[in-house]
């Protein structure tokens, strides 16, 4: 993954709320399991990167051991910089089992990461933490369980600050993050670093460009649709100005591939999709949903749902699925069509994670002749 830059200065990355409960955790354990405290430790990233972090607030006897992780989150205007994140370690019979205590939210609405009840901690981070303690007891030679706890002292009043209330994550913040590493989010530096990225492409002859809002559309563009990412750029949620971007560079062929979470804005036009810059997901369902014939009833649960993919469910149970799509793929058609030339073919692909919705959900006028001709692995 390389550097970010501004103004010709390196950005430095931080690490997620994720990572500091892992690094917290193999802490914990090992600390337990050996009896005796260090005061930092490696912790190996998933990516293999290494990071030497400070041990905080540690204490431990022969039934429990807890310490802290602060995290830092490098360039980025993140609320949980500086924050503590504890976790505490006791043996078990087998297993290894994680739940979030004292600041952790928890799930009351369908639809998220985790299910209802249980306490928002990510999928990602949970096998971080796992794979964490693992190590810390095959190190100490301990064949054993091991329960973890999460916790994150202020964190109800730093989730009042998040959009977690709204999303149904009560008690405090989410622990997040995909790789551990948390790159700089400087908009205006981000939007630099794409452009660089663009004419790096452009200077090396393609023509084609594969844009993806992150990680998840990264991944869906490889694993299930087959496209190599030798001309592929990660435009976060610049989405209006990365396909500006790319059309000034002279490239022909735009593909943009994402998730419905965060391309379903498009269908009102909005191309910068950080949540700080207004949601409008529901809304843009609602509309397409009313326009496929969904009655007031309906229409109510839609806005009461917290994701997209809960609200597409609803869509389905009702017979209106496909019908409210092809709505929307009209909306997202028009609203991209007029960011670039005639002479410019744009085609995007939205798809959904959630087998029930068989992944790819609506594609442009385009998408297929486009897919057809892109570079594939050898």
């Amino acid at each position: 993954m390389g550097r970010k830059f501004y103004n010709q200065k390196p950005l430095r990355r931080g690490y997620t709320t994720g990572a500091c409960a892992a690094a917290a955790a193999k802490a914990a354990a090992a600390m337990l399991l050996t009896q005796t405290a260090s005061p930092n430790m490696a912790f190996r990233m998933p990516d293999g990167t290494s990071l030497g972090l400070d041990i905080l607030d540690a204490s431990f006897d022969a039934r429990q051991a807890r310490c802290a992780i602060k995290k830092d989150s490098g360039d980025d205007p993140d609320i949980t910089n500086g924050v503590c994140i504890y976790a505490a370690a006791r043996k078990t019979p087998e297993g290894i089992t994680i739940e979030g205590g004292e600041g952790v939210g928890h799930v009351t609405k369908p639809g998220l990461d985790q299910p209802v009840g249980a306490a928002a901690i990510n999928s990602a981070p949970r096998r971080m933490i796992a794979a964490a303690v693992r190590e810390a007891c095959e190190e100490a030679g301990y064949f054993g369980g091991m329960a973890v706890t999460i916790s994150v002292p202020g964190g109800e009043a730093l989730a009042a600050r998040t959009f977690n209330p709204t999303l149904g994550i009560v008690g405090g913040i989410s622990i997040l993050g995909t790789t551990g590493i948390l790159e700089p989010m400087s908009e205006r530096a981000l939007v630099d670093t794409i452009r660089a990225q663009i004419s790096v492409l452009r200077a090396q002859g393609h023509t084609r460009l594969l844009i993806t809002p992150g990680n998840y559309g990264e991944a869906f563009a490889r694993d299930s649709l087959g496209i190599t990412m030798n001309a592929h750029v990660k435009c976060g949620n610049f989405i209006g100005d990365t396909i500006a971007l790319a059309a000034e560079a002279g490239f022909q062929e735009l593909l943009l591939v994402g998730h419905i979470g965060k391309l379903v804005k498009l269908g009102i036009g909005v191309m910068q999709t950080h949540s700080s810059h207004g949601d409008g997901r529901m809304e843009t369902l609602i509309a397409s949903a009313l326009e496929a014939g969904a009655r007031t009833p309906l229409l109510r649960e839609l806005m009461a749902c917290v994701t997209t993919d809960a609200a597409l469910l609803l869509l389905q149970s009702a017979g209106l699925l496909a019908a409210a799509m092809e709505i929307l793929r009209k909306r997202v058609e028009y609203h991209l069509a007029r960011r670039v030339s005639p002479d410019v073919s744009m085609g995007f692909i939205v798809f959904s994670n959630m087998p029930e919705l068989g992944g790819v959900l609506i594609k442009s006028g385009s998408g297929d002749a486009l897919l057809a001709r892109w570079e594939k692995p050898a």
